[in-house]
């Protein structure tokens, strides 16, 4: 079997993915070395959800290839990556140097997310 068709491999893909998350967020001191840019963490933390919720689309969706419920797969990035958001946010909140319940960035997680979702529900015929 093709790696990509397995609906596990997507499910590593993303673990792997929340596992770098965590290991940035526990990082002491500032958020990762970003150059004094205003706004830049917001970019970075849209980015970063945005390769989040499309490994997490894939995964949903190879589940059930051949069928996909994308509403239901849009609602169940929306809803993951919200409570993944707010997570990542409370856990910096404890990190000393790191400030943290950031709505900013807890609103360009989420909106990356789903991007991420929308996008790979656009390119998804790839993986076919």
């Amino acid at each position: 079997m093709i790696p990509s068709r397995n609906p596990w491999f997507w499910f590593a893909c993303f673990a792997g993915w929340f596992g770098i998350l965590w290991l940035l967020s526990s990082r002491a001191g500032d958020a990762g070395g970003l150059p004094p840019i205003a706004g830049l963490d917001k970019v970075a933390h849209f980015g970063y959800f945005f390769g989040g919720g499309g490994l997490f689309s894939a995964f949903l969706f190879r589940l059930r290839p051949d069928r996909p419920r994308w509403l239901w797969i849009v609602v169940s990035v929306a809803v993951t990556f919200s409570l993944i958001g707010w997570l990542d946010e409370h856990h910096q909140s404890h990190v000393p140097g790191r400030t943290g319940n950031d709505p900013g960035d807890w609103l360009a997680d989420v909106s990356g997310a789903l991007c991420g979702a929308l996008v790979f529900r656009r390119l998804h015929r790839r993986l076919r």
